[in-house]
């Protein structure tokens, strides 16, 4: 690494995006990634898809058992 850079004929926010969606990483237990990830591939379909469609279903009855009868 250099001592010092010369930042002077920088740009100002040349990356920046205000519409940028960034996604956080989940990182699960060995023993659970390792159960859903045999589940995924006796089901023939992808380990996120799968986690993510897990949850929602979780959230949808979260959100049953918050709405008032």
């Amino acid at each position: 690494m250099k001592k010092e850079y010369d930042f002077s004929n920088g740009e100002r926010g040349k990356f920046y995006n205000k519409n940028a969606n960034f996604h956080i990483p989940i990182y699960l237990e060995p023993e659970v990634e390792n159960f859903f990830a045999k589940l995924a591939k006796k089901q023939n379909t992808d380990l996120g898809q799968m986690i993510n469609n897990l949850l929602f279903k979780d959230k949808e009855l979260i959100e049953l058992a918050n709405t008032e009868v």
